[in-house]
């Protein structure tokens, strides 16, 4: 049997991504089926998928995608949410066995849309409450955690690889105008359910591979805006940083990249003047939340995703196009795996944002 710590593959882990920027809905096989040809960069103790656009008839509520160890927990959970939301739905989240997955925790999904007296008395925004009341939960609640808190999107991971993990939550029945996908190889971190990518917080979902020495700086730096950071691994905080820059500070997600992925000083000398001046004012305020190390990531929102590696691009990422769909992936060939005939390849440079985002007339469709 294979045992996290027996042997490393520095390089190792397998992302994938894509967007039909139509708005065109499919299902799950195709992202299954690409990161399943990665198979060679994980090593069975993680994998995961989120997905956008798959609960229509619910896309006003915050689905909430939670894992419970017992039912202790699971109790414990429902008293917090039934307290400070109203429930429209729940059931267990739909699985079918599978082999190679066991000792699978409870998994269960809640929609719901919170209680406006809460609201009211937390003084926070609704979203600002939402993120308060995960982090609850991720915290004090033993046994417990929320896999993903968005609004007509769903996190699914689990311990295995992930074309097992795939075939175990039965995403060829989810249809999504989006999907990201991880395969892992756990380096620092163990391999447990929670712990598999993507990482989420409200609609945000992020995928990695790689190892952020910035940890320590980047951690610290959030925790003064109140995120508790519990899972002690660096995809958790990218997760948080894109929230925080984003949602929070309402930095374009351009510029969000260039926070995290800045330019070296000897770049931004270079600049015209007003361009300097923006990128020094960003290193100045932000800069511990630049990632240090190697890394490539997915970052999947609703409307789109975002592909971006670090500043030496010491970690495999290449994007590819075809019509209206945008590919981004750890290799080529995961791409070629599900669209053959793409039309555009190109391997992005270090600190550059890939970016994908849902055309006008489908976000309408979408949200209407």
């Amino acid at each position: 049997m294979l045992r996290e710590g027996d042997y490393r593959i520095p390089s190792g882990c397998a992302i994938s991504g894509f967007i039909n920027k139509d708005g065109r809905r499919v299902n799950g096989s195709s992202i299954v089926q690409s990161i399943a040809l990665m198979q060679e960069r994980s090593n069975g103790l993680g994998g995961g998928f989120a997905a956008y656009g798959i609960y229509p008839e619910y896309k006003d509520y915050y689905a909430l995608h939670l894992l419970f160890e017992d039912k202790i927990s699971r109790n414990q959970v429902e008293e917090l949410i039934k307290d400070n939301f109203y429930i429209e739905a729940e059931d267990r989240i739909p699985t079918r066995h599978v082999r190679a997955i066991s000792k699978a925790p409870l998994l269960w999904r809640y929609f719901v849309t919170p209680r406006v007296s809460k609201i009211d008395e937390s003084q926070e925004t609704e979203e600002n409450f939402m993120t308060q009341l995960v982090m609850r939960i991720n915290a004090q609640v033993k046994g417990a955690y929320v896999v993903s808190s968005g609004k007509n999107m769903g996190a699914f991971k689990g311990v295995g690889y992930p074309e097992d993990i795939g075939e175990f939550f039965r995403l060829d029945e989810y249809q999504a105008y989006s999907w990201i996908a991880h395969g892992r190889f756990p380096t620092n971190t163990p391999g447990w359910w929670g712990g598999a990518h993507p990482f989420t917080l409200l609609d945000w979902s992020v995928v990695h591979n790689g190892e952020v020495s910035s940890y320590g700086a980047n951690r610290r730096f959030l925790e003064m805006y109140d995120y508790k950071i519990t899972l002690q691994t660096d995809t958790e905080v990218i997760a948080y940083a894109v929230d925080l820059l984003v949602r929070r500070h309402k930095l374009p997600l351009e510029l969000a990249a260039r926070v995290l992925a800045a330019p070296f000083w000897q770049e931004i000398d270079r600049l015209p003047a007003q361009e300097r001046d923006l990128y020094t004012r960003l290193r100045v305020v932000y800069g511990s939340l630049l990632l240090n190390g190697p890394f490539s990531i997915i970052v999947g929102f609703s409307g789109g995703i975002m592909a971006l590696n670090d500043r030496l691009k010491l970690r495999p990422l290449v994007a590819g196009s075809k019509g209206n769909t945008l590919y981004v992936a750890s290799e080529e060939a995961a791409i070629r795996e599900i669209c053959p005939d793409v039309e555009e390849v190109w391997y992005p440079r270090g600190g550059e944002p890939v970016i994908g985002r849902l055309e006008e007339e489908a976000q309408c469709r979408l949200s209407a």
